[in-house]
């Protein structure tokens, strides 16, 4: 009988989701960007039956290869479009995750009253499969890919998507909700642009690594930004559950106004019924009056204390799905990190160079000079994202022998360290002359980090280009020895 009860449930679930993918059957979907995201959307949204617009304020020369993708898909296209042309005739608006909601498209957008989906809203209408969803400012990609790594060894067909950006690893959740089925999981890293425009967006299990500032030149204040990434858990019910940072202030005000089960993870004490945390060197998760012990904190294969905390948010996700505790122990103890976050690679003449390109805000390059354990020739600076960096000063004191400079800001990070008192600076014109500098400085023993503390687009095409410049460089080092 209740294999029966099961089984109509189950059969009751297939039957809703169906009627939810059918929900853009015939509509008119204004996609805005003929990029990532809009040609990841596009092909899905034409396969469910909706009437696909995809449309791009730039020119054809500007889209170049992306123009290309687009033709082949089948659908209407508008290149070099005004917001009139790209609205025209849409029901329903989904805009790439680039587009502020200032943009003038969709100021008009809701003076028409059309509805604005974002890719992730629709994805998860159309998605089968359970999302395990990861925000926060740092450490987002690094847990949702080790997180992805401990679903895949508990047995379970496992998508990592959304904003995650690590060479191999780019799929939009919406290429993956299409794809997923029942019995799979889907990890999604959730930027705070993503959060902008959802409305039922249900995470079975959501993780909130921290928010310290970032993306200033986005949101309109740092509180705006909080509200932003609190939208991923708006939507959750009793029975889903919320992993969150416990010693981050933002996150824990956050929790307080959260509807589905807390779980806290904290480098300290397990405090709560449901929480992760460290006691005598080993990372424990507590979760419904059963404690795991899963490994020991000196196991773990990625530096620092915020990959640790990273380690303890996605070990209690994993644990609260029900993944089976040893598998989660084994998959901690293999993972060896993440491209472009604290990536070794290599040593020469006993020093190690680290490509950490993905440090775009101050907070982040705070905690990766933390991480390492020996001193640092700190390579820093592109575009500012109306940050402050006084905090990275002391830092910097603190932690790091020199400090080379490059790109369009870096006389704000060199105000920020002069007024506390580092003045061991130089600047560099390009990646290879910067690299060079920083070995020039560097000490047997020590370490040469790109930790940028800045966005990229001054002088590379995006945080992965910075840092393969970087590895290049370092290795035309190796060939010169």
């Amino acid at each position: 009988m209740e294999f029966e009860k099961n089984n109509a449930t189950r059969k009751y679930i297939d039957l809703v989701k169906t009627l939810e993918r059918s929900e853009f059957k015939d509509r008119r979907m204004a996609i805005l960007g003929i990029a990532r995201t809009g040609l990841a959307a596009a092909p899905v949204l034409r396969d469910l039956g909706a009437k696909v617009i995809l449309s791009d304020n730039a020119s054809a020369a500007v889209l170049g290869v992306n123009l290309i993708e687009a033709q082949m898909l089948g659908v209407e296209l508008r290149v070099g479009a005004t917001p009139e042309e790209a609205l025209e005739g849409a029901e329903i608006v989904v805009p790439s995750p680039g587009i502020p909601a200032s943009a003038p498209v969709l100021r008009l957008a809701l003076e028409r009253g059309l509805p604005i989906l974002s890719e992730i809203e629709v994805a998860y209408r159309i998605c089968r499969a359970p999302i395990m969803a990861v925000t926060g400012t740092n450490g987002k990609t690094t847990t949702a890919i080790l997180l992805g790594e401990i679903m895949r060894a508990a047995g379970y067909k496992t998508y990592i998507a959304g904003n995650v950006a690590a060479d191999e690893l780019k799929q939009p959740l919406i290429q993956a909700a299409a794809e997923a089925d029942r019995g799979d999981v889907i990890v999604a890293e959730i930027s705070s642009f993503q959060l902008e425009w959802v409305e039922k967006f249900r995470p079975k299990i959501g993780i909130l690594t921290n928010i310290t500032p970032d993306h200033m030149n986005r949101h309109a204040d740092f509180r705006e930004y909080v509200r932003c990434k609190s939208r991923l858990f708006a939507a959750q019910r009793p029975d889903d559950v919320a992993v969150l940072n416990a010693v981050n202030a933002p996150s824990r005000s956050i929790g307080a106004g959260i509807p589905s089960r807390l779980c806290w993870f904290d480098r300290g004490a397990c405090d709560n019924e449901y929480s992760s945390c460290v006691r005598n060197g080993q990372i424990v998760v507590r979760w419904a009056g059963i404690e795991h012990i899963l490994c020991k904190t000196d196991e773990l294969r990625i530096p620092g204390a915020h990959n640790l905390e990273n380690a303890l948010a996605a070990a209690a996700a994993a644990i609260a799905f029900g993944a089976d505790p040893l598998a989660v122990s084994n998959a901690m103890r293999a993972f060896a990190g993440v491209v472009h976050r604290m990536e070794f690679v290599e040593e020469l003449n006993n020093i190690r160079y680290y490509n950490n390109s993905m440090c775009t805000n101050v907070d982040a390059a705070i905690r990766s000079l933390e991480a390492l354990d020996r001193p640092v020739v700190v390579i820093a600076g592109g575009v500012n994202k109306n940050m402050d960096f006084t905090p990275l000063g002391p830092a910097l004191v603190r932690d790091a022998r020199h400090l080379v400079l490059i790109g369009r800001d870096a006389k704000d990070i060199e105000n920020a360290a002069r007024a506390s008192g580092y003045n061991s600076i130089t600047h560099a014109e390009s990646m290879q002359e910067a690299v060079q500098q920083a070995t020039s400085f560097a000490h047997p023993g020590d370490a040469v980090m790109l930790s940028p503390a800045c966005a990229s687009f001054d002088m590379f095409k995006d945080f992965e280009d910075r840092g393969e410049m970087f590895r290049q460089a370092v290795r035309q080092l190796s060939y010169k020895r």
